[in-house]
């Protein structure tokens, strides 16, 4: 599974340079904790903050929730209602410089504008966006009107009042902006936090808690730098490159990571189980995390992963060979056995082979030399309530299928097709044929590809759903893509040689010849974003409920989101649906 393609391989060395800053130097910052009382409302102003991202730098100038990057972990209840009221109160300019220029002349894996060099400029427009902003608390059920709809952003002075009914399992959420079109910017500037739910399952297995359980919010930045000094400036600079003469910009990657805020901070633990809670918050970045020790050598049997973005595995799942690939908006819940490595130093590290000129230690752990009791044991079962979906067993036999085509269109760009299935190949562009193994031939029409483009989907509340996501490109990026509104297990992965042809934006023949690739352990657990491959059919069953209304599905790569990958979705009462004149083209079938 953790075959992924994310970009064009620069052509500069594979290093590690520090720029100036000293490695793992300040202490992780652990953000601060609401825990909200009963029923009752709380209020989250997004406000400017001035924060340095390592002790050697001059501050960053940040948009923030409450004042804090990133923003407060919010911990609630399974079932307790909360509501926020999600406050606009920025003010002052947009935080960030963006640049772009061609690849391989000013690669992203440095600091620094390059504006002396040939076809290197300022982006347009972006200095002068306001403070528009939605908040999505993502992996949420709840009805669309609090969900973050990217168009019903607000200006300063405005509020956002969200109801949040937190009937879930345990899980880790996270909240985010999702401003139309600007969300990649939005976000970039620090409005990103952790939100958790808690119940009485989890509570019964006695994970470690308090100082021994601690969010690790990974993401990556780029800064600028003094003309006439060199020295880094603190300011966000959101820089990237485009495949030159007029292709498409390639997403942003930068050459500092950031632990809670933090680059290449250190974290003092005891040598005892500790829990942490895994989030990659980056805009596009994919990370391969390894545990390994002083001398980079692995030492992964140490972890053990209890949890994934929809709540908890049914066992202990020990890291994939090669390590965890974890692509923008994951979670993982991971638990480290530090008892064996007293006195001893420690490193997460990203082992991803597309790294460019960048370091790939992420955090340093120092393990107290000390013997300290440590009251918890692995269990060999996690949660009692886990049940695994699939075909004509767990999954109802009558539910619906939507289909999915990922691909590179004429220009080389990224887009997202929602598919209606037809009884043959009218002929043109925009259609997809399928050598479907468990049911023929199957020939799809694009009925949208664009945000604003006509709904297509159309779920009845409380109904299962199998979404059939089929990457066509010849190569490209893959795709972590999100699904609002609902947790979803992974049901199969196959490979595929493709037959889309981008100049007419059509398949040749029949896609054909699968094969299917074995999901890892930790795919078969909850999930609200899949990694996506070219190449590869990726099938997912979720049930719709918990709200209705208009959602989104999208890629996570915010600048694909942003560039035109996303796309709307409806969630309506079936007797609702009975009279609605458009009854969308999702798929009753098995």
């Amino acid at each position: 599974m953790t075959e992924i393609i994310e970009r064009p391989a620069t052509a500069e060395p594979i290093t590690a340079p520090n720029w100036g800053l000293t490695k793992f130097l300040d202490p992780l910052r652990i953000p601060p904790v609401f825990r909200p009382r009963g029923r009752e409302t709380i209020t989250i102003p997004m406000v400017v903050q001035h924060q340095r991202l390592h002790s050697e730098l001059p501050e960053s100038t940040l948009w923030t929730y409450a004042g804090h990057f990133p923003g407060p972990t919010i911990e609630v209840r399974s079932g307790k209602q909360l509501r926020i009221s999600w406050s606009n109160e920025i003010d002052g300019e947009f935080p960030l410089v963006a640049v772009q220029g061609p690849l391989g002349d000013a690669p992203t894996s440095r600091p620094g504008r390059e504006l002396d060099k040939p076809d290197y400029s300022i982006v347009d427009g972006v200095a002068d966006l306001p403070s528009w902003t939605v908040v999505h608390l993502h992996g949420a059920r709840t009805n669309a009107g609090n969900d973050g709809w990217a168009h019903n952003a607000g200006l300063k002075g405005t509020s956002q009042l969200a109801e949040y009914q937190n009937r879930q399992p345990a899980m880790p959420l996270w909240y985010h902006d999702h401003a139309m079109a600007i969300t990649r910017f939005n976000v970039h500037t620090g409005l990103a936090g952790m939100y958790l739910i808690r119940d009485d399952e989890e509570d019964a297995l006695g994970l470690p808690h308090g100082d021994h359980e601690i969010p690790l919010i990974i993401t990556d930045r780029n800064l600028d730098v003094d003309p006439a000094t060199g020295a880094l400036t603190g300011q966000l600079l959101f820089k990237f490159p485009f495949i030159p003469p007029t292709g498409p910009a390639i997403p942003f990657t930068g050459p500092f990571n950031l632990v809670n805020g933090m680059i290449w901070p250190h974290l003092d633990v005891d040598a005892r189980w500790y829990r942490f809670r895994l989030l990659n918050a980056a805009n596009s970045r994919f990370y391969t995390l390894n545990l390994v020790d002083e001398n980079n050598v692995g030492v992964n049997d140490a972890v053990r992963l209890i949890g994934t973005d929809g709540g908890l595995l049914p066992a202990p799942a020990p890291l994939p060979t090669g390590g965890l690939t974890v692509a923008p908006a994951e979670r993982f819940d991971v638990l480290i056995d530090f008892s064996r490595f007293q006195g001893q130093k420690l490193k997460l590290r990203n082992a991803d082979p597309r790294l460019g000129v960048v370091e790939p230690d992420l955090v340093e752990f120092r393990v107290d030399g000390g013997t300290k009791h440590d009251p918890f044991t692995l269990p060999e079962k996690i949660s009692t309530s886990y049940v695994r979906v699939q075909h004509g067993t767990t999954l109802p036999e009558d539910h619906d299928h939507v289909w999915v085509a990922l691909l590179l269109n004429k220009a080389g760009h990224p887009e997202m097709w929602d598919l209606e299935q037809v009884e043959a190949d009218p002929g043109g562009e925009g259609i997809i044929q399928v050598q479907d193994p468990n049911g023929g031939l199957k020939t799809f029409r694009m009925i949208g590809r664009l945000f604003d483009d006509t709904t297509g989907v159309f779920i009845d509340h409380d109904r299962w759903a199998v979404w059939n996501i089929l990457h066509v490109a010849n190569g490209g990026p893959s795709h972590p893509i999100h699904i609002h509104l609902t947790e979803f297990q992974a049901l199969f992965r196959r490979r595929f040689t493709t037959t889309f042809d981008q100049a007419t934006e059509r398949t040749t023949a029949p896609i054909d010849g699968f094969t299917d690739v074995p999901l890892e352990e930790y795919e078969e657990g909850w999930k609200d974003t899949i990694i996506v491959n070219p190449g590869q059919w990726v099938s997912v069953a979720g049930q719709f409920g918990g709200g209705t209304g208009e959602f989104m599905y999208h890629c996570h790569i915010l600048d694909h989101e942003d560039e035109g990958m996303m796309r709307p979705f409806v969630v309506h009462p079936p007797a609702v649906a009975k009279f609605h004149v458009h009854p969308g083209g999702h798929h009753h079938e098995e």
